[in-house]
């Protein structure tokens, strides 16, 4: 099972930058794990992808999420943040999803200011609610937290893309006064928008890598050095697990072998077989 709210807490509480390469089932998230990554996110576009096939737009339910999530978190150690994307309604629906996440074993629970129905961060349409509905959906989470749920609450704001940096910032720093416990300002689409970000915004912060997308990547070591404390890669598992069996097909429909893929040894020993083998062994009567 996967470790809860204190150990988050705890691994935000070192210096030093996160790397957080984002799951989207419970394979995925193993994968993390035993690459030596210390935590991970379960990511809504690729749950979205991976589970239904569509796109990252609102068209995946809370039960849906959470139950991919309780799967997930089943399947690893390492404490897990959940995608909450905008709640899932009004302030009692982002309560429910906050206190849904994290019974299904979630560290913590990621909320953000888009209009339902969301678009992914790095794709054009999207729309945020005003500051007000922003804090008062952002209030409502803490106080899920505070309430009993624990599971930390990572405050996502959109309105670079929509308002400006100017507007993206002040949220920011109304989600860090409400008692977010990380931050993350979507989109900056500069390194010195990510330095002023890190610079303005109070608490530990995240910064998200999307690969093509409309915000840079810098090296990790000039992330660190400006203050960001979690790196997250959002659909790099997931874009590259779609390559790999593209390319795999294409040769299979070719009359050729797939190019690339583990030995069938290799592939028991990622989804488990050593493990369960040695528990039957454990237990064999004498």
């Amino acid at each position: 099972m996967s470790a809860g709210p204190e150990a988050l807490r705890a691994l935000l509480a070192e210096p030093g930058l996160l790397p957080m390469p984002c799951c989207f089932d419970a394979l995925s998230a193993r994968l993390v794990e035993r690459a030596g990554f210390r935590l991970t996110f379960m990511s809504g576009f690729s749950v979205a992808a991976a589970r239904l096939a569509v796109p990252d737009t609102g068209l995946i339910s809370l039960g849906e999420m959470r139950d991919a999530g309780r799967d997930l978190c089943g399947a690893v150690s390492i404490p897990v943040i959940g995608d909450g994307d905008t709640g899932h309604g009004g302030a009692p629906h982002v309560k429910r999803t906050v206190r849904e996440y994290a019974r299904a074993g979630f560290a913590g629970v990621m909320i953000e200011d888009q209009v339902f129905p969301k678009r992914c961060g790095h794709t054009p349409g999207k729309e945020v609610v005003s500051r007000a509905e922003a804090l008062a959906r952002l209030r409502a989470a803490v106080d899920a937290r505070d309430e009993g749920a624990g599971a930390l609450v990572v405050a996502r704001t959109d309105a670079r893309a929509t308002a400006g940096l100017d507007e993206a910032i002040w949220r920011g720093c109304a989600f860090a006064d409400l008692g977010a416990d990380v931050v993350f300002v979507e989109g900056p689409t500069s390194e010195e928008e990510l330095a002023r970000i890190a610079r303005e915004v109070p608490g530990p912060k995240l910064v998200n890598l999307v690969e093509d997308g409309v915000t840079p990547i810098p090296p990790l070591s000039r992330l660190e050095d400006l203050g960001y404390r979690i790196a997250a890669w959002p659909v790099t598992l997931l874009s590259a697990s779609i390559r790999a069996m593209e390319e795999a097909l294409e040769a299979l429909a070719a009359g050729r072998p797939a190019p690339r893929r583990l030995s069938f040894r290799e592939l028991q020993e990622r989804v488990g077989f050593p493990a369960y083998d040695a528990e039957v062994r454990r237990y064999a009567p004498e």
